[in-house]
């Protein structure tokens, strides 16, 4: 049975620490693999690797860095199938989930080539008599990026390639479930021409995560999780002097208003409910029907569910399993709290047949309705192929639903009517929101995050708000009293 080990100046590193954790294939619930578990000197090991690294690589010219930068993106763009069968095998969504998720991750890279740009600062001539001033935006130095299960390529891609790009080093910590696509693009930077110890993986758990918090080389923490784990990394790392980015959990709504093409608000509470096992932070949880459309909505959403072929994800079917065994027994358990608090079950995936292994975790698309907002499948993250239905008589009442969650990191509004789709992403609380668009995650160039209990620190991922985060701006003020003469050279001029 293979080791999973972590990544230290350009190749595998087996660390001091004995203890391991074990990778399952959920479509299986076969044990593929050992992670190993950083210790924390293990962790100081790695940090050390990264801190050596900086100097060199935040004075590599922006002309050598963008170089790496856009090999690394031919070869992503080349061998993304791959990556995307690693993600499968560990995470267990379908392969075109994948394969999704890979591309998104590839618009981030894409962007961060054009850092040269980004990275322009300001000057003012004569701000004083012969008083020139300018600004320069600088990287930080080591970073550290803490990264969740259910997008084990794209999330840590929201930060690694503005963090390189901008001359800082990083440490990956990916999640211990799904550790195997760090390692596959450690590989790929290595082979992009990235010098060692400017990305580094190492892998591990809570011990790994508070040495990353609490050591001082590390200057900046970027993190994607739970809203408690978040507030904790926020907490803590802000405490030892960092610049923290923690992006939490969320409860996103669904809007439909009466005028609403209810076929196609069918399909999007589908594709976004139950796309990748509901597995997704921008995840649909909570479908709000407004007025008397309630009945035929949800008969249209129940019938297309059920055509939904949930198995393995190498097999062509539509919807994998669950990521654990322990967290599909988690999202089983609120479908019976729902029931048991009064909701109706239209469908329960519970009694899924799905195409795969006995073993595998699985747990079929399910709708709640009648869904109250004292039930636990309504106020609990669930991260799960659950979709509950709640029924309000009025777009006030389901705006005041959504104001008074505790989460605000996705929401989307089903209409005709431009007047009421201006109002809602006007008066709505919520971070990014979509206007007939079930999942509204914005493109490269705009930043990633929500509000309220789903982001803790002021910057968003990536985007211009990536880039601030990732670099620190100085002012120079200069005088010279007297020209300097640099000589003669007619050769044409060149960028190294």
């Amino acid at each position: 049975m293979q080791t999973i080990a972590h990544w230290l100046d350009g190749k595998p590193f087996a660390g001091s620490s004995t203890a391991t954790a074990p990778v399952t294939n959920p479509a299986t619930g076969v044990v593929t693999g050992q992670v190993a578990l950083a210790s924390a000197a293990d962790v100081r090991t790695v940090i050390e690797a990264a801190a050596a690294a900086f100097p060199a690589w935040r004075d590599a010219s922006l002309a050598k860095r963008t170089q790496v930068l856009f090999r690394f993106r031919e070869l992503l763009n080349e061998r993304k199938e791959e990556l995307a069968a690693i993600i499968t095998s560990e995470h267990g969504k379908v392969l075109s989930d994948a394969l999704g998720e890979v591309t998104r991750g590839l618009e981030i890279v894409e962007f961060a080539c054009g850092i040269p740009h980004l990275l322009k600062g300001g000057y003012t001539e004569n701000a004083s008599t012969k008083v020139d001033i300018f600004s320069v935006r600088q990287a930080l130095g080591p970073v550290a990026i803490i990264s969740p299960f259910n997008f084990p390529a794209m999330v840590p891609m929201w930060f690694f390639p503005l963090a390189i790009a901008a001359g800082n080093t990083v440490v990956l910590k990916p999640s211990e479930k799904d550790p195997s696509a760090s390692l596959w693009m450690a590989e790929l930077w290595q082979e992009a021409g990235l010098p060692d110890g400017v990305f580094n993986v190492v892998q591990g758990d809570k011990v790994a995560v508070d040495e990353l918090l609490e050591n001082p080389a590390i200057k900046a923490v970027s993190f994607v999780g739970s809203t408690p784990i978040a507030k904790y990394v926020y907490e803590r790392g802000t405490a030892s002097g960092k610049r923290v980015q923690a992006l939490g959990g969320a409860k996103n709504h669904m809007v439909v208003l009466p005028d609403a093409d209810l076929d196609l608000a069918a399909d999007a509470a589908v594709n976004a409910g139950f796309g990748s096992a509901g597995e997704r932070c921008m995840a649909i949880s909570a479908l709000v029907a407004v007025g008397s459309i309630a009945d035929d909505l949800v008969a249209r959403i129940d019938q297309r569910a059920k055509t939904i072929r949930t198995g393995d994800g190498t097999r062509g079917t539509d919807m994998g399993p669950l990521v654990t065994e322990a967290h599909r027994d988690k999202v089983a358990s609120y479908i019976a709290a729902g029931e048991s608090a009064g909701a109706t079950i239209v469908l329960d995936g519970r009694a899924v047949a799905p195409d795969g292994e006995a073993d595998g975790f699985w747990l079929g698309p399910t709708i709640l309705d009648h869904v109250t907002t004292d039930m636990s499948v309504y106020t609990d993250e669930i991260f799960g192929p659950v979709l509950s239905v709640v029924r309000v008589d009025s777009y006030d009442e389901a705006l005041a639903l959504i104001n008074s969650n505790p989460y605000g990191n996705g929401t989307a509004l089903f209409t005709n009517d431009g007047g009421a789709a201006r109002r809602f992403h006007n008066e709505v609380e919520v971070g990014m929101v979509g206007i007939n668009v079930p999942i509204p995650v914005p493109m490269a160039y705009y930043s990633f995050g929500g509000w309220k209990n789903s982001l803790f620190g002021d910057s968003h991922a990536h985007g211009t708000d990536g880039v601030h985060f990732f670099t620190r701006t100085k002012a120079v003020t200069t005088r010279w009293l007297d020209p300097s003469h640099g000589g003669l050279n007619l050769g044409f001029p060149q960028n190294h």
